[in-house]
């Protein structure tokens, strides 16, 4: 199984702590999305969107798309599972990670803020963008969790941990003021006191510099 990942993507962070979470061995193929990699004709064939994460599974289905990444991995490797069995707390897992994947990140994802950028904005600018979605974002997942568990549905990380521990090294990397979220730092450092999450962390990857 091949993981075309970048390390400081989040949406890539999210997929390898879920291969590594349900213990399923992957080579990680770098795509530099700095340097460009993600717009060589080769990838686009494999990945239309010019974007990461893409798995490519041992029989060479291509998936893109984190969440449908995820979705596939809790179906084909349900244990652990990333999803609880009961409908309603399914519904409002999803929204949780859902809050993360497409009110927060899109729209700080590096091609946005690079065409702020292009537009005029300084980097000044873009970094105030980035963390004010941020913490209007943070503050709504906290609300969507569960109030007092140690992970954020329950005894164990699922898939609202898994789109929260990759945001928040983000946040940390930009400067937001986590001060308000006590309850999310907490959360984030159960989970990367867990070796799945920590051989996850982006400065763990073979593509760090």
């Amino acid at each position: 199984m091949r993981l075309y990942s970048y390390w400081r993507s989040t949406a890539s962070y999210r997929v390898r702590i879920a291969l590594n979470l349900k213990g399923v061995v992957f080579q990680t193929v770098p795509v530099d999305l700095v340097g460009g990699d993600q717009n060589a004709p080769g990838y686009v064939a494999l990945n239309p969107g010019r974007a990461v994460p893409t798995l490519v599974p041992d029989d060479g289905a291509v998936l893109t798309q984190s969440l449908a990444i995820l979705e596939w991995l809790d179906e084909t490797h349900p244990a652990p599972a990333l999803l609880p069995g009961d409908p309603v707390l399914r519904a409002r897992v999803r929204a949780a990670a859902l809050t993360i994947a497409c009110d927060i990140h899109p729209v700080n994802n590096l091609r946005v803020v690079g065409k702020l950028k292009a537009m005029g904005h300084s980097q000044d600018e873009a970094v105030a963008w980035m963390n004010d979605w941020m913490m209007r974002g943070f503050a709504a997942f906290e609300a969507l969790i569960a109030p007092a568990t140690p992970f954020c549905f329950g005894d164990r990380p699922g898939l609202a941990d898994l789109c929260l521990v990759p945001q928040l090294y983000n946040a940390h990397r930009w400067g937001c003021d986590l001060a308000p979220f006590a309850r999310l730092t907490g959360i984030e450092a159960r989970c990367l006191s867990l070796p799945a999450f920590d051989a996850s962390r982006p400065e763990n990857q073979p593509d760090a510099t």
